[in-house]
């Protein structure tokens, strides 16, 4: 409730809490004056008393004990009855203590039921007492604990739409990291493609330029597509529309492009194997990355590249013999293996990198089959 609605429901009773005091429309008329003393105070005393309680009705949610000693007061004085029922409700609505708001309404209620009782017996003091002290009580309780609930239900639904953008967040960055890595692969191995077809272009001296250069283009094209495709996504979310990631059935491809450079490389892809779609789509990121880092570091090294299934998972080794050293045909970050490690644990795999005693070196993954999660987020 907004400070101008408060004021909108206080200011009327304020008034009558006002008008308490001195008309005799809102006293009880079961006495002359005063339920004590049975006589009238001084109109002066009347109209002070009421402008009290009619003040600390403004601040009754803050000060409910304000409220109800002077409405007690009034009671007592002027035999007023509209702050007796506010200073109750005050009581059970914005009182925390339950044994103070017991010790109050028991007070109240001798207050109200004891000179209604003397002067008109038990009949009309019960039901007084209990209309005028016990139900207001009853009332501001049960809208303070609804009050409560209902902010408790508004405060947890906010949480839970806080706790969904985190989520969504989170999603967010993983995706974005996702694509951070295809886009490194990408250029990586594209960007090393070319490069050493500029150098073999260059070797030769005008020799096959028109196949060499087609080639670069080839790849060049490749390059920007995926590259199209992956910053759609990053601007246009969803919407951008998405080629199938590459998987087992696009190793041949890749090692052919790799031989294409005059590479020595053997490709053994174990007959009838499937695997999730991310499974797949890490083990040719792996595969593209290792045959980089050989164009790049071992030009004329022989790599063979394997995968199988023994059952329990699918195993991935990339191993080559080490040849000699490559001239730096591309910068190398050192991000290249920190990348497929993440991606290959990603899926529940593990990946692992040795130097062979021939001066070769070997990539080895082993990464689950089949999983209902990553069958799910695929």
């Amino acid at each position: 409730m907004g400070p101008r609605q408060r004021l909108a429901v206080d200011l009327p009773l304020v008034a009558v809490c006002v008008l308490a005091g001195v008309w005799d429309g809102f006293q009880s008329g079961l006495f002359e004056g005063s339920p004590l003393v049975g006589r009238r105070a001084p109109l002066a005393v009347n109209a002070v008393l009421g402008v009290l309680t009619g003040l600390a009705v403004l601040v009754r949610r803050d000060r409910p004990l304000l409220l109800y000693g002077s409405a007690l007061l009034c009671w007592a004085v002027v035999g007023a009855y509209p702050g007796t029922i506010l200073a109750q409700y005050a009581v059970g609505a914005h009182l925390r203590s339950a044994r103070l708001r017991i010790a109050l309404t028991a007070v109240m209620v001798t207050a109200v039921a004891w000179p209604i009782w003397r002067s008109n017996g038990g009949d009309a003091g019960a039901p007084l007492s209990i209309a005028l002290c016990i139900l207001p009580v009853l009332v501001g309780l049960y809208l303070s604990s609804r009050r409560e609930v209902l902010a408790n239900l508004e405060e947890r639904a906010r949480r839970n739409e806080r706790e969904e953008r985190l989520r969504i967040d989170q999603a967010r960055a993983e995706e974005r990291a996702q694509i951070a890595r295809d886009m490194h692969d990408v250029v990586t191995h594209r960007v090393a493609l070319m490069v050493l077809h500029a150098t073999a272009l260059e070797s030769t001296r005008g020799r096959d330029a028109v196949a060499i250069a087609g080639r670069i283009q080839g790849i060049g094209r490749e390059a920007l597509a995926e590259l199209r495709t992956l910053v759609g996504v990053l601007r246009d979310g969803a919407d951008a529309p998405l080629r199938p990631q590459p998987g087992l059935d696009d190793l041949a491809e890749l090692v052919a492009a790799s031989r294409a450079l005059g590479h020595t490389v053997e490709l053994s892809v174990q007959a009838g194997l499937s695997a999730p779609a991310l499974v797949q789509h890490a083990v040719y990121r792996v595969v593209q990355e290792t045959l980089t880092n050989v164009h790049k570091h071992a030009y004329d090294a022989r790599t063979t590249v394997a995968v199988g299934s023994d059952g329990d998972g699918l195993w991935l080794v990339v191993r080559d013999d080490g040849g000699t050293s490559a001239p730096a045909v591309a910068p190398g970050g050192g991000h290249g293996l920190l990348g497929i490690a993440e991606r290959v644990r990603l899926v529940g795999g593990t990946l692992g990198t040795r130097r062979l005693a021939d001066g070769g070196f070997e990539v080895s993954a082993r990464l689950p089959l089949a999983d209902p999660d990553l069958e799910a987020r695929s």
